[in-house]
């Protein structure tokens, strides 16, 4: 696995690093209120009848139906630790879901002083979640409530990807491939670490040097792509390999909250290179790979929500020059906090407080 070759449209991609440009075009397309009257919601995954699960920072689950005016809480969620940027995260479907109706969900677990990323799965019954099991807890713990990435992705062979953050106050540990902070962890569905993870002695540790990722999506054929926060300035944009190390905090476009230098370089041997990064940050949350049909002209392309300026970014990956960047839903003047591809192909999108459906006009 460690030895796979990057396709050359892909290294083409990163040879144009420093081609990104950005612009803002109409598109045909309509903003429609799906669901409102969230709290904080933080991803969304949707089910073969077109309802889909809806997870609350707070810890709540919430199944809305296909229509989106009708929802139940999902009992039996297990507690999560709600302070500082933990609380509940992620939810994914099993790929097999139609025949086990097994849910994931990643989450903040424990206390003030010794908390982190978990992973707990149950099996859908109705408004319920039956059989909820903790499948994994990060094997390294930490003392602080923010930075704990969280967000999951199956790849087509059936093992589950997880993103953990550096806990900020231990950003070195993501250079220490012996720490389960600042990486991409890789395990089976049921928790056990993954046959062929490239480092022995760690089994779970698929990519790392990550400061807080909190975008993940894996396109139809297998491809990783990863975004994650950077301090002040240098949010990025990855694709992820195996064994890779992605530099944080070694190497950064970003300086630290106090504008102190973190490090001097933003390159070095032996550590991969952003396809793009974003100098002043977006603080990039959520990501979705366009493959439906419903805007033909989207095909192929990233959807990244961001936070701080309040819009959705599209990159465009076949473009080999300028203009790879556009800016999208700003007149919902909204933090967004999750992107995602829906039913019939339309975009979903998260705000602080409802799902946002996006169609063609």
């Amino acid at each position: 696995m460690a030895g796979r070759k990057r396709p050359f449209i892909l290294t083409m991609i990163l040879g144009f690093v420093m081609t990104f440009a950005t612009w803002v075009q109409a598109e045909d397309y309509q903003l429609q209120t799906w669901s409102a009257d969230f709290d904080l919601p933080w991803s969304i995954a949707f089910l073969p009848d077109g309802s889909a699960l809806v997870t609350e920072l707070g810890g709540k689950l919430f199944h809305v139906d296909a229509s989106g005016q009708n929802r139940e809480q999902v009992a039996n969620m297990p507690g999560v630790y709600f302070a500082g940027q933990g609380g509940l995260f992620d939810v994914v479907l099993h790929p097999q879901f139609d025949a086990n109706r097994l849910v994931y969900f990643s989450f903040a677990e424990g206390g003030k002083e010794d908390n982190g990323t978990a992973v707990a799965r149950g099996r859908l019954e109705g408004a319920a979640l039956e059989g909820v099991e903790v499948i994994f807890r990060n094997f390294t713990r930490k003392d602080t409530p923010v930075h704990y990435g969280g967000r999951l992705a199956f790849l087509p062979d059936g093992t589950l990807l997880l993103t953990t953050g550096d806990g900020f106050d231990y950003r070195e540990a993501a250079q220490d491939v012996d720490s389960g902070l600042g990486k991409v962890l890789r395990m089976n569905d049921d928790g056990s670490a993954a046959h062929g993870n490239p480092f022995p002695g760690s089994p779970y540790v698929y990519s790392y040097g990550h400061r807080n990722p909190q975008g993940l999506a894996v396109s139809n054929g297998g491809t990783v792509w990863l975004h994650e926060h950077g301090p002040r300035g240098g949010d990025e944009l990855n694709l992820i390999e195996p064994g890779k190390n992605y530099g944080w905090p070694a190497i950064t476009h970003g300086v630290d909250y106090s504008g102190a230098i973190i490090s001097p370089y933003t390159e070095w041997q032996g550590m991969e290179q952003p396809v793009h990064y974003w100098v002043p940050s977006i603080a990039p949350s959520g990501l979705a790979i366009y493959e439906a049909g419903l805007f033909p002209e989207w095909q192929g392309d990233l959807f990244i929500g961001a936070l701080v300026d309040r819009e959705v970014r599209r990159i465009d990956l076949a473009a080999m020059g300028g203009n790879r960047e556009e800016k999208l839903f700003s007149e919902l003047a909204a933090r967004i906090r999750d992107v995602r591809v829906g039913p019939g192909g339309a975009l979903f999108v998260l705000t602080p407080d409802r799902v946002v459906r996006v169609a063609p006009d």
